[in-house]
């Protein structure tokens, strides 16, 4: 039996007369890498923020870990671990002295060098997050997602304009927060990012979920109907061999 640590039911979110959320609803399994996936203005980044105790909900029921989100916001919030935006940081402090900062907010005991090891940024402990690079900032970003040793991760669009090295430097971060246990709700208009990383899929358009499978699934779906791309499908892409050329290593500016 598979443990649900988040469940949504019909969720409304409604700003004046508009609806962004309409009577959505679906679970997230324990120890999954689940994406939410829609066009801007779908309600995707609405619902995450109302997962988050970020954004009021108009109606409906969620359930993290347990806790009811009417009953135990404060609850939901010692479990999570959301992304920042890197303008979110405050641009006089270096790296460890920023996660110094955050774990005195979270009041957690941590090891700033140890958790700048995880996400390959030792070097860069005495840097300003002004001076990082692009990868450097989202690896930094996600660092601070998992300074209170949370359950479940949540990363809005992580490698959005990130050079192909850096996006697959990435990727291999979010599979080792997965392999720790961790559950991870992420999103991304990058399809190849979802089909690479997600064990499940949920799409949302116009505020509804209008399919939610495994990656493997909606393809195979897609395929059965007799969908064929018009260009022959090969066993490498273009990245692939872009990467295969100028090597894996991460070049920081």
């Amino acid at each position: 039996m598979q443990n649900k640590i988040i469940t949504v039911q019909n969720l409304v979110k409604n700003y004046g007369t508009f609806q962004a959320v309409k009577n959505i609803s679906f679970d997230v399994i324990q120890g999954e890498i689940f994406g939410l996936l829609g066009p801007n203005g779908a309600g995707k980044s609405t619902t995450l923020e109302i997962i988050e105790t970020l954004r009021e909900k108009t109606s409906g029921k969620v359930i993290v870990d347990g806790f009811d989100l009417d009953i135990h916001p404060n609850e939901i919030k010692k479990i999570i671990g959301v992304q920042l935006q890197s303008s979110g940081f405050y641009p006089g402090l270096n790296l460890l002295e920023l996660i110094n900062l955050f774990s005195g907010l979270y009041n957690r005991d941590v090891n700033a060098m140890e958790l700048l090891q995880k996400v390959n940024l030792v070097d860069k402990a005495k840097a300003k997050s002004k001076e990082l690079s692009g990868g450097q900032k989202q690896r930094f970003s996600i660092a601070t997602t998992l300074i209170n040793n949370p359950k479940i991760v949540f990363l809005d669009e992580p490698t959005t304009g990130l050079d192909p090295q850096a996006r697959r430097n990435l990727w291999e971060l979010i599979k080792e927060i997965k392999s720790n246990g961790t559950t991870v709700i992420l999103t991304t208009h990058y399809m190849d990012e979802a089909e690479q990383l997600c064990d499940r899929i949920a799409i949302i358009d116009e505020g509804k979920i209008i399919k939610l499978d495994t990656p493997d699934g909606m393809i195979d779906e897609l395929v059965a109907t007799g969908f064929e791309r018009p260009k022959q499908v090969k066993l490498a892409n273009l990245e692939d061999v872009f990467i295969n050329l100028t090597g894996k290593q991460m070049r920081e500016e």
